[in-house]
C-alpha cells in the first residue's frame, strides 16, 4: 500500500521535457488565471453598489478608451517589432488556424445545436457562441500575466510578452472579418422580424414585392436593391455612374467594411507595412530612431491596456447574467459553455498538432505553439457579443458571455497545464 503514494509522488514531482515539474507547470498555468481574476474582481467592487466608481456610463467610456486608443496602440508597438518580411512568411499558420478555429468550432456548435434543441429563434445563435472565440483581449491578458513572472518557462519576459503579443495581434484582421461578415449573416433575425418572437406586438416582416415597390428607412442594409427602381435619366452616362455608385454603396454595406475598418485593425494594418519595411522600421521601431517617442508613447499607452479591460471585464459581472438567461434555457446555457470550453480545445490540440507534425509550424517556437493552441481555449468572443446586440439578441449573448467567462476561469487553467506540460 505505500507503493501508491509513492508512485503518484514520483509522477507529480518527476522532471518534464524542459526540466520543470509537473507541480510548477500547475504553478505557472494557475498564476496567470489568479491574476486576471483578482483584476476583474477589483473591477466587479469598483462596479458594486457599495463602492459605485465603474457605473455601466464609465464601463461604456472604459470599453471604448480600449478599443479606441490602449489595444491599437499595444498591437501597433508590440507586432511593429516583432515582425519582419520574413516572419510574415513563416506566420501564415496563424490566420488560417483562425479560419480552422472557426470553422471546427461552428461544427462543433452544429453538432450541440442538433442534439440539445434550442429554443426558436436560438439554433444559429446556438452555433455562433460556441465556435467564435476571443482571440484578441483575453490571450493578450493571459501572454501578460504569464510573461510578467520570470520563471515563465518562454525565456526573458520582455521577449515572451513581446513575441506573444505580435503573434495574438497578427491574426486581429481575420477575426474581424469573420465577425462582421459570417457571425453578422449567422445572427440575423427569424423571419418574424424579431427574436421576441413570443411578443403579440411584433411588427411582421414585410413581404419581398411591397419592400421593393416602398423601402421603409427603418429595414436593414441587406434589403437594399442593388440598382435603384427609379427610371433611367435619358442621360446614358450619368445613368451609368449612378449605377457604379450604387453598386459600390451595396457592396460597403455587404461588406460591413465600415465595422471592419477599426482602429485594432488599423494598428495591425500599419505594423505589418513598416515593420516588414526595413528602411520604415529603422525610422520607427529601433530604440535610436528618430521617430521611436512615437512607438515609446503606444508602449505606455499599451501597457494600460490589460488593467483597464479587466477592471471593465470584472464590472460587467456585477449585472449578473440578466433577462436573456430565461430565454435561452438552462439546457441550452449549459450545452454553450460545455461546448465552448471542453470540447473546441482537444480540437484545436489535434490541428495543431498535425499541423506541427507537417512542418506548417517555425521550428522550435514554443509561444507559437501556445498562442495557437489559445486561440481554441478561449471563452466566446466579446464582439461578438457586440455584433448580437446589433442583430437585436444582445441579452441572450451577455447571459452567454456572463456564464462562459465564469466558468473559463477552471476551464483555461486546466488547458494551460496540459499545454505545457505537451510543449515542454
Amino acid at each position: 500500500m505505500d507503493r501508491v503514494p509513492r508512485i503518484l509522488f514520483n509522477v507529480l514531482t518527476e522532471p518534464q521535457r524542459g526540466g520543470e515539474s509537473f507541480i510548477t507547470s500547475i504553478k505557472i498555468a494557475v498564476l496567470p488565471i489568479a491574476k486576471v481574476f483578482t483584476l476583474c474582481f477589483l473591477g466587479f467592487l469598483m462596479a458594486s453598489k457599495y463602492v459605485n466608481i465603474l457605473p455601466a456610463n464609465g464601463r461604456k467610456l472604459l470599453n471604448g478608451l480600449v478599443f479606441s486608443l490602449l489595444l491599437p496602440c499595444l498591437i501597433f508597438s508590440q507586432l511593429g517589432q516583432a515582425i519582419t518580411y520574413e516572419k510574415l512568411l513563416e506566420w501564415w499558420f496563424i490566420p488560417v488556424n483562425i479560419v480552422l478555429a472557426t470553422i471546427f468550432g461552428s461544427i462543433i456548435g452544429l453538432i450541440v445545436a442538433m442534439i440539445v434543441r434550442p429554443p426558436y429563434p436560438y439554433f444559429k445563435f446556438t452555433i455562433i457562441q460556441i465556435g467564435i472565440g476571443n482571440i484578441g483581449n483575453v490571450p493578450l491578458v493571459l501572454i501578460a500575466a504569464l510573461c510578467r513572472d520570470t520563471s515563465n518557462p518562454f525565456g526573458d519576459s520582455e521577449i515572451c510578452a513581446r513575441d506573444g503579443n505580435a503573434y495574438i495581434s497578427f491574426g486581429q484582421w481575420v477575426g474581424a472579418i469573420i465577425l462582421y461578415t459570417y457571425v453578422f449573416q449567422m445572427l440575423s433575425p427569424p423571419p418574424e422580424g424579431s427574436f421576441d418572437v413570443e411578443d403579440a406586438n411584433l411588427p411582421i416582416k414585410v413581404p419581398n414585392k411591397e419592400r421593393l415597390l416602398s423601402h421603409p428607412s427603418g429595414s436593414s442594409a441587406e434589403q437594399v436593391p442593388l440598382l435603384a427602381t427609379n427610371v433611367a435619366p435619358a442621360d446614358s452616362s450619368s445613368s451609368n455612374k449612378e449605377k457604379v455608385k450604387e453598386f459600390f454603396k451595396f457592396l460597403y454595406e455587404t461588406l460591413k467594411l465600415k465595422q471592419l475598418i477599426q482602429p485594432p485593425i488599423i494598428a495591425s494594418i500599419l505594423a505589418i507595412i513598416i515593420g516588414c519595411v526595413p528602411v520604415l522600421k529603422r525610422l520607427v521601431f529601433t530604440s535610436d530612431a528618430p521617430l521611436y517617442f512615437f512607438t515609446d508613447s503606444c508602449l505606455i499607452l499599451g501597457d494600460a491596456m490589460i488593467p483597464c479591460i479587466l477592471l471593465a471585464l470584472g464590472g460587467n459581472l456585477v449585472d449578473g447574467p440578466g433577462p436573456g438567461s430565461s430565454k435561452i434555457g438552462f439546457k441550452t446555457t449549459v450545452a454553450i459553455v460545455f461546448g465552448r470550453l471542453c470540447l473546441v480545445p482537444p480540437t484545436g490540440l489535434g490541428i495543431v498538432m498535425l499541423a506541427d507534425k507537417l512542418g506548417f509550424l517555425p521550428a522550435d517556437d514554443k509561444m507559437f505553439r501556445f498562442v495557437l493552441l489559445l486561440q481554441y481555449t478561449m471563452p466566446t468572443s466579446i464582439l461578438a457579443g457586440a455584433v448580437a446586440n446589433l442583430r437585436g439578441c444582445g441579452k441572450e449573448a451577455a447571459s452567454v458571455l456572463f456564464w462562459v467567462h465564469i466558468f473559463a476561469i477552471i476551464s483555461m487553467a486546466g488547458w494551460i497545464i496540459l499545454y505545457l506540460n505537451i510543449l515542454f
